[in-house]
């Protein structure tokens, strides 16, 4: 069961928020030019293209020469009918440092009337399907690294998380045997290893994530050091995957939002209301500077799955990220997932504080000593107070103090304050 957001304000006024819960081609002259076609080759031509159809379609049906293989084997393997559903070969990267992994391509694949052998991982289904998803794991460092490609499958309302089956395709094309507990998941410096991920849906989930239209991956950190798990570098990342036509509208529509946790976890759907950019206020909090750099005021409509987190706002929900850059000047880290704001609304009447439950940092992403990072905050709005009442007045937010990972005050209790520019 997902635990309840709480949102902690104070309401001097009035009430008081609690969130429970193309154009023709060629040269049309040349045609002229173009010698006549006789009725015998006109025909010739169609019976020619009436032959070359099958081909295409059986090409659709069996996948793009980077997976072709591999289904060819799943369907032998488990007596099943394949058919090719989607597939995406524009490549994401996510970088840690001198470390990279991209996901190259996948395909989802329907899979039908397998063997009941195989039905465990489907859920005890006998029909679903399979992400096969190619990866790139590269270590562009001048040391070795460990890298465990736990690189798991979820999505809204997932009970569980989907992970590789080790039978469904060749042992050797697979990325986690490739790199294993066996080779002590060493990624020499210099070294690039490429393999691949099966994930198997039951129909059931397949249902699901077709409705939802994407999934994401969790990507996560390289080791410098051999099973020293808090000796890590860069940050973890997410692989966005659009599963249908849909999908690739809302994965392309969702990266106009700041990729808070709304966004990233496809809570439900956005419509931005207001945004700023560019706006660069920097002032000084301790030794850190924080730069106000911009904000987006969204209404929001959460799905089934997440709506009880927000059963509270009968009147609708509208969302404000607002997007800081912190130059990190003092010797410790900045703890992103401690960092909190308050924001100050109706002329300084009302207050709510930031919502940490809808931002996707982890205990380990921290800003470094020395280095730059972002830093989202997020608030929850009631939507009608929000059109009726704050809208066109004032909107402030108290950022600080600087915490590190471990939420200890770093900044001797300083804050500073920002007025959203209109």
């Amino acid at each position: 069961m997902k635990k309840s957001l709480f949102l902690m304000s104070s309401l001097i006024l009035s009430t008081s928020i609690i969130l429970s819960g193309c154009g023709k081609s060629g040269d049309e002259s040349k045609k002229d030019d173009e010698p006549k076609k006789t009725q015998e080759e006109k025909g010739q031509d169609k019976d020619k293209v009436q032959k070359e159809e099958p081909k295409k379609d059986q090409e659709s049906t069996k996948g793009s020469a980077d997976f072709a293989s591999l289904i060819s084997y799943m369907e032998k393997e488990t007596q099943g009918k394949t058919k090719v559903l989607f597939e995406n070969n524009e490549p994401q990267v996510h970088k840690m440092e001198n470390v990279s992994i991209s996901l190259d391509s996948y395909s989802v694949v329907e899979l039908k009337d397998f063997h009941t052998d195989f039905n465990i991982p489907f859920g005890e289904e006998n029909n679903g399907g399979v992400i096969l998803a190619k990866y790139t794991v590269k270590n562009d460092m001048d040391k070795d690294v460990y890298y465990m490609p736990s690189l798991d499958v979820t999505f809204t309302g997932a009970s569980k998380y989907y992970t590789n089956d080790k039978y469904l395709i060749p042992e050797e094309d697979q990325l986690p045997k490739k790199l294993s507990y066996e080779t002590d998941y060493l990624l020499k410096a210099g070294e690039e290893v490429t393999g691949y991920i099966a994930y198997p849906f039951g129909e059931t989930d397949l249902a699901k994530i077709n409705e939802l239209g994407t999934v994401t991956v969790m990507v996560p950190v390289p080791l410098t050091e051999k099973e020293k798990y808090d000796a890590t570098i860069g940050s973890e990342g997410r692989f966005n995957l659009a599963l249908n036509t849909g999908g690739s509208k809302k994965v392309s529509s969702n990266s106009s939002f700041y990729q808070d946790k709304v966004t990233l976890d496809n809570m439900g759907e956005k419509k931005m209301s207001k945004e700023k950019s560019d706006i660069n206020e920097s002032k000084k909090i301790g030794d850190v500077n924080a730069i106000l750099e911009g904000y987006q005021f969204t209404q929001f409509t959460p799905n089934e799955v997440e709506a009880p987190r927000f059963s509270n706002f009968t009147n609708g929900v509208t969302l404000l990220t607002v997007k800081f850059k912190l130059e990190n000047k003092a010797t410790s880290e900045i703890g992103l997932s401690s960092m909190s704001s308050k924001l100050t609304v109706n002329d300084g009447m009302q207050y709510l504080l930031s919502e940490g439950m809808l931002l996707n940092y982890q205990y380990n992403d921290v800003i470094k000593a020395g280095e730059t990072g972002e830093l989202l905050q997020v608030f929850v709005l009631d939507r009608e107070q929000y059109e009726k009442i704050w809208k066109d007045k004032a909107f402030d937010i108290e950022l600080g103090p600087i915490r590190n990972k471990g939420a200890e005050d770093t900044s001797k209790g300083k804050k500073e304050t920002f007025t959203l520019p209109k």
